[in-house]
This record gives structure tokens, C-alpha cells and sequence, in this order.
């Protein structure tokens, strides 16, 4: 059977099974752990599917779930004692009777196919054998590993901030976050376009540009930065921030605003 179809119809079968364990834990947002776990998941089993074994292939696989096992154990540690996340709370009124058919194909469908694009280039490198390494793979992973720090960073910014009671109701403008409003957002946009450019050192292949595209046009445009800063435009102090703070890219801040 083809390769390609192959991974498809494991990624179809991982998510469907995320699904029903949405269904036994009441909260759709396990989808959100089911993400970063299914980037490893597929990236392994790639690998061993390939007849072909090289060292580019183990370090675009170790890159994939050093980024996939922490994003996960950050979300379930995130959730964790908590209600279901907002969003999917929303959804759950809006979708109404439809909610569980909708959540199959609007949630668990569609970002398995996101999933599936995004993760191309690693799919594409772990089919065959590709050039030596060269110097575009040690820029790939030079910008992977700034993308990895903005992430993992942030993240770990904000919980620290959430944690203190002396911040509660505040927001969150200090460290990584007077630099860009979406440190972790930035960043885990950019650690694809690291892995992108280590796919185009062995493929040559400009098409797979798809990945880091999807990504970077997710958390701008549609279900990472739209939706976040709509809840953050309600706090009293966002227009300052705001003002004087980059959306995306870390910029110096704005001190005359």
C-alpha cells in the first residue's frame, strides 16, 4: 500500500480514537494533547516505515517530539483540574444537538488533516534517502531551536505569572511577552519553518513551503492569536499593551505610546 495513504489512515484512526475519549471524559479538549502527540506519532512512524535510515531522519524526529511531548504535557498540566477550555465550552452552546457530529468532523477531521499537512516535510525526508547535511540543516535547527525557546519560554513565563496570586487580574506583559503579545504563538510558528528548511537541504522541494504557511496562517488567522486576543481585548489595560507591543514578531516595545 502506498506510504502516503498508509500514514493517512493511521492519523484517521489516532484521531477517531481521541474522539471517543472525548466522549468518556466529557471535554473536547483533549483534542488540544491529541495535537502535539500526533505529530511524534506520525513523524515514528515514518521513520520505521521508510527502508531508508540516515541521520537527518532521527534528528527531524527528535525535533518533532522534543516540540510534540512538551506542547502536550504543557496543555494537560495547563487543564488539569480544570473546566473544559473556553472555546470548546462556547462550542458546546452554539452547536447545540449537533455538537458531537460537528466536534467529530470540525475538531477531530480537520485537524487531523491540518496535522497531516503541516507534517509533510518530515514525511516526505523520511521516505527516502536525501544529500548529506549541510549547512541549510544546521540553519534549520538554529532557527527550530529560537522558535522551541519562544515557545516553551513563554509558556513557562505565563504559568509562573498565573501562579502568583499577586498578579490575579492582571495581564501578562512582562519577560518574552514585552517583546511580542504571543511569544509561544511566534514560536511555535517558527520552529516549522525551521523543519522546513531542513526538508528543502534534502528535497530541494519548495511546494512543501505548505507547512510552515498553514501554520503561521492557524495562529494568525484563525485559531491561535483571532481567538485569544478576542478574550484579551476585555481586560482594562490591553489597549495599552496593545499599543505598544508587536502582535507577532518580537519587536522592542513601544515607550512613547
Amino acid at each position: 500500500m502506498n506510504y502516503f495513504l498508509i500514514l493517512a489512515g493511521i492519523l484517521f484512526l489516532y484521531m477517531t480514537a481521541f474522539f471517543f475519549l472525548s466522549l468518556i471524559k466529557k471535554r473536547n479538549d483533549v483534542a488540544d494533547i491529541a495535537w502535539g502527540l500526533g505529530f511524534v506519532m506520525l513523524a515514528w512512524v515514518s521513520f520505521f516505515l521508510s527502508p531508508e535510515t540516515e541521520i537527518r531522519h532521527i534528528i527531524l524526529c527528535a525535533l518533532v517530539s522534543i516540540w510534540g511531548v512538551r506542547l502536550a504535557e504543557h496543555i494537560y498540566i495547563r487543564n488539569k483540574g480544570k473546566k473544559e477550555d473556553y472555546r470548546y465550552l462556547e462550542w458546546r452552546r452554539k452547536w447545540g444537538k449537533w455538537f458531537y457530529l460537528r466536534s467529530y468532523f470540525q475538531v477531530y477531521i480537520l485537524q487531523g488533516f491540518l496535522l497531516y499537512t503541516i507534517i509533510l516535510p518530515v514525511l516526505f525526508v523520511n521516505k527516502e534517502a536525501g544529500a548529506s547535511l549541510g549547512i541549510l540543516d544546521f540553519l534549520g535547527v538554529f532557527v527550530w531551536s529560537v522558535g522551541f525557546f519562544f515557545e516553551s519560554v513563554g509558556d513557562a513565563q505565563l504559568i509562573n505569572f498565573l501562579k502568583n496570586p499577586k498578579n490575579k487580574g492582571k495581564l501578562m506583559t512582562q519577560g518574552l511577552w514585552k517583546y511580542t503579545r504571543h511569544p509561544n504563538y511566534f514560536g511555535e510558528a517558527l520552529l516549522w519553518w525551521g523543519v522546513w528548511i531542513i526538508a528543502f537541504s534534502a528535497t530541494k522541494s519548495f511546494w512543501l513551503l505548505v507547512s510552515p504557511l498553514v501554520i503561521t496562517l492557524l495562529v494568525l488567522k484563525v485559531s491561535g492569536i483571532p481567538m485569544l486576543e478576542k478574550k484579551m481585548v476585555k481586560h482594562p489595560d490591553f489597549d495599552d499593551y496593545k499599543k505598544r507591543t508587536s502582535i507577532f514578531i518580537p519587536l522592542p516595545p513601544k515607550n512613547n505610546c
